[in-house]
């Protein structure tokens, strides 16, 4: 970043962090290019990892020059037009970016119980211990391949799709049905061109493994005699009651019952990312927006078709809701959470499932960053326990 800084003779430099290592990583370039002479450059940060307090507080006092904090895109073209003014008019706020803030920083480190006034939980006492466990017809992972595209597109959240993904809108007081109607005729268009080029090639690896839960922890078993840990997941807790957290939807290490965890990784491949990149780089930005739309949605809807597959393997698919907008709202037994969301924001633990599941089987990668490879690609873990719902914790 400071080549870049120097060849493009850059007047900022902003940077984002979607990890709590990122917060780490910026005061270290901060202090880097304290040493190196170049603190006369306003720096801007962001990201979902960042505080306006950290920034305004604790960065402030290790960066000599200027530091702000960007909550969004318009807060630092603010910044930026400040900046300019200041440049332009040669009239200066000294403060400017370097006031430190007043307020306190809360910090939450990550592994530990986290505690509300006056107690400490270990474990929700909302989540009871006597739901039937159901016993996985194997231990450990597996490949699917050559999944049919248009079985896929069947589980499509068609709201995502067409209105967050590729945000058209009700037209002449269209009601939803007549609106989906609509916009499925870009859909057809869209698939059709996907599979004409071979753009969507979905993958998946899954598996189930014994479990038992410590505290926050979750300990992962090669096999039910419960000697051969392969791997743990650290959990957050909710500060207040009901003081959830994912380790407590499974048996306790000190219960006699054996309990079980499903895991899943899923890719739509390599191609329909690397097509959104030739897309983009020949300006062609329409036809990436609907071809990277797509391929989101379709990694999802490849999760939701699997995530029913292994309800079935387990034997209580026949809990599910009647409908499949009944399933995009958890209308089914236990849950699934994928790492990044509130419930598991670690997204280090991708490396985890990534290792768990062999996941190079399919093609997909962890990059420095603990993002899955390719970009149209996300994992869960899977609880069958019926409080298992989505939380923020």
């Amino acid at each position: 970043m400071l080549t870049a800084v120097e060849e493009h003779h850059a007047d900022a430099l902003g940077m984002s962090g979607l990890l709590v290592k990122s917060t780490l990583i910026m005061r270290e370039n901060l202090e880097l290019m304290n040493e190196r002479g170049m603190s006369n450059l306003p720096v801007l940060l962001g990201g979902a990892a960042l505080t306006r307090t950290y920034v305004e507080r604790d960065l402030r006092e290790v960066y000599e020059g200027r530091v702000f904090y960007g909550k969004d895109a318009f807060e630092g073209l603010r910044v930026l037009d400040r900046l300019g003014e200041i440049v332009k008019t040669g009239e200066d706020d000294p403060n400017f970016g370097r006031q430190i803030s007043e307020r306190k920083v809360h910090r939450r480190m990550p592994g530990t119980v986290n505690d509300a006034p006056g107690e400490l939980q270990t474990r929700s006492p909302d989540v009871d211990q006597d739901n039937p466990i159901f016993a996985p017809p194997f231990f450990g992972s597996r490949v699917a391949k050559g999944m049919s595209i248009d079985e896929i597109s069947d589980y499509l959240n068609l709201t995502a799709l067409f209105r967050n993904q590729w945000g058209f809108r009700p037209e002449n007081g269209e009601d939803d049905p007549a609106f989906k109607e609509r916009v499925s005729a870009t859909l057809r268009e869209q698939l059709g061109i996907a599979k004409e080029e071979d753009l969507l090639v979905p993958q998946v690896v899954w598996g189930h493994y014994p479990v038992a839960s410590v505290g926050n922890d979750l300990l992962i078993y090669r096999d039910d005699d419960r000697k051969g840990e392969l791997t743990r997941f650290t959990f957050p807790r909710q500060r207040q009651a009901p003081f959830y957290c994912i380790a407590d939807f499974f048996r306790s290490f000190d219960n006699p019952e054996h309990d079980y965890a499903s895991f899943m990784l899923v890719t739509m491949g390599a191609k329909v990312s690397e097509r959104c990149a030739q897309l983009f780089a020949s300006d062609r930005y329409t036809d990436y927006l609907m071809l990277h739309g797509l391929g989101v949605e379709m990694a999802e809807a490849l999760a939701e078709m699997w995530h029913k597959r292994i309800r079935e393997e387990l034997g209580f698919a026949e809990q599910d809701g009647p409908t499949l907008t009944g399933l995009f709202r958890q209308q089914y037994r236990g849950g699934r959470y994928s790492w990044g969301y509130p419930a598991c924001p670690d997204l280090t633990d991708n490396a985890k499932v990534a290792a768990l599941l062999d996941a190079s089987r399919i093609g997909v990668s962890v990059s420095e960053g603990f993002q899955l490879h390719p970009e149209q690609t996300t994992d869960a873990i899977i609880c069958h326990h019926p409080m298992a719902k989505y939380f923020v914790a």
